[in-house]
């Protein structure tokens, strides 16, 4: 494997929680909260589900509250066919999730109430992003550390580079297409359905995909040193 100038850098975010002390135990008072509530925690409860050990029926808190406490499934379909990466900033995505809801409660405008202790917590994260000190020069190296780097480190670079880079593409298939130009290998990698596996899923996705191009490229050299 060939050396490149810049190596791949993991790095790692930590997510540090805190509590707005709003609550919502019906839906009336979900959809009156969202409209007010910060940023931070439309931001805390969409992008950051998948951070968390989440269901994977879902794809953000708000569809797992209306699935599971107040047993709107068709409400919590709704809500979870939003693709947070779909917008442009967190405005749009609030209008979003408010116009599901509103458009539930004209049909069903008598909503039903969770269970005395089952409501929904608003809360808000501070993310912290530091490097993990492991940094891989060729795919071997990449692969032996995606293989044992902590669930954080692939959310930020397969979840969260979505939000700066654009467009679906993740940290993991950008380095490799700017540093090998492994066309193949970063389709396969940019085809993983983020909402579709837990973190470890996503890891093993890409395990797969980056060993089955190893071992090709291993292969190519036996050949090579073979035909010398």
């Amino acid at each position: 494997m060939a050396e490149i100038i810049e190596p791949f850098e993991f790095k790692q975010c930590i997510s540090i929680l805190k509590s707005t002390g709003k609550k919502a135990k019906n839906l009336r008072e979900l959809r009156d909260v969202i409209e007010a509530v910060s940023d931070e925690c439309i931001f805390h409860h969409t992008y950051q589900y998948f951070i968390k050990g989440h269901v994977l029926e879902y794809t953000n808190d708000f569809a797992h509250w209306a699935g599971e406490s107040l047993e709107e499934r068709a409400l919590s379909e709704h809500l979870s066919n939003i693709d947070p990466y779909d917008f442009k900033n967190i405005n749009n995505l609030r209008n979003e999730l408010l116009g599901v809801i509103d458009e539930y409660l004209k049909r069903f405008p008598e909503p039903r109430e969770a269970m005395p202790g089952d409501e929904f917590c608003f809360n808000e994260t501070m993310t912290l992003i530091f490097p993990v000190g492991i940094r891989a020069k060729n795919l071997a190296e990449f692969l032996t550390a995606i293989k044992y780097v902590e669930t954080g480190s692939v959310y930020y670079h397969f979840y969260e580079a979505r939000i700066r880079l654009g467009s679906g593409i993740d940290d993991f298939s950008r380095w490799i297409e700017d540093a090998f130009g492994k066309r193949e290998l970063v389709e396969l990698i940019r085809a993983i359905d983020p909402f579709m596996h837990s973190l470890e899923g996503i890891r093993e996705h890409i395990t797969e995909a980056v060993e089955e191009e190893v071992r090709k490229d291993m292969e190519v050299i036996d050949r090579c040193l073979t035909s010398i």
